[in-house]
């Protein structure tokens, strides 16, 4: 068994006035919810076990997805209260296979990744954790990532006053034994904030790989329109 998780339980606070009553990863784009351009993808890819971390109007995903979907098993781990993107995976992450390790998204941003060529990266650099990073020039909305020669990366938070940069795409290829969520990151807490600064001080092994692919961020607005001309342009 392979599994995702999807982070989908954020408020999606900037993106109200325009979907106000759908939980962001479940606003329409085009002809079907993103959430499902992604669930599509990553099966095409080989995950064949997603557990969907909700909160803010997570009805709205389970009565939409139930159990299954396309045949793949669905499971929840659904927030009684906010805990962030760290805290969300920290509960989500129980619903992981023991031991294996697994891929996070997240459910606002598609980003298509090679699973195959991320997961023999990780493996060929022994990494607790493995990023996919994209190129970009909007230097005001991504912080730039440290990446060295070696493929480790240093900090996700490099300051850079021009593009383009490095930046991480929210696809995410995790070991289990290398996090360690139950010791490192309690209650709410960001996974970019709170949750990797732990993990780099503890001198955990984490690669990045830039993807020269299709992205796109919905989290906004303008980026929200722009995704149905993404998609009508066979991006996806």
């Amino acid at each position: 068994m392979t599994t995702a998780i999807v982070l989908a339980g954020g408020l999606g606070t900037r993106l109200r006035e325009t979907v106000p009553d759908w939980p962001k990863p479940m606003a329409p784009v085009v002809d079907k919810p993103f959430l499902t351009y992604l669930l599509d993808y990553w099966i095409g890819q080989g995950i064949d076990h997603f557990v969907l971390s909700v909160g803010y109007r997570h009805e709205a995903i389970l009565d939409t997805y139930g159990a299954a979907y396309r045949g793949v098993r669905l499971d929840y781990a659904i927030e009684t209260e906010p805990l962030g993107t760290g805290g969300a995976l920290r509960l989500a992450a129980r619903h992981c296979p023991v031991g294996q390790g697994f891929l996070l998204l997240n459910g606002d941003t598609f980003f298509a990744v090679d699973l195959a060529a991320l997961r023999a990266f990780a493996a060929g650099h022994q990494a607790d954790m493995c990023l996919s990073l994209f190129q970009t020039n909007d230097v005001q909305r991504y912080h730039g990532v440290d990446l060295g020669a070696d493929g480790r990366i240093a900090s996700l938070h490099r300051q850079t006053d021009a593009g383009p940069c490095l930046a991480n795409g929210g696809v995410y290829w995790c070991e289990p034994d290398g996090l360690q969520l139950e010791t490192r990151a309690k209650g709410a807490c960001s996974l970019e904030n709170d949750v990797f600064p732990v993990l780099f001080a503890n001198q955990c092994r984490i690669a990045g790989l830039e993807f020269k692919a299709p992205f796109i961020d919905i989290g906004i607005p303008e980026d929200y329109h722009r995704a149905g001309e993404f998609l009508r342009r066979g991006a996806l």
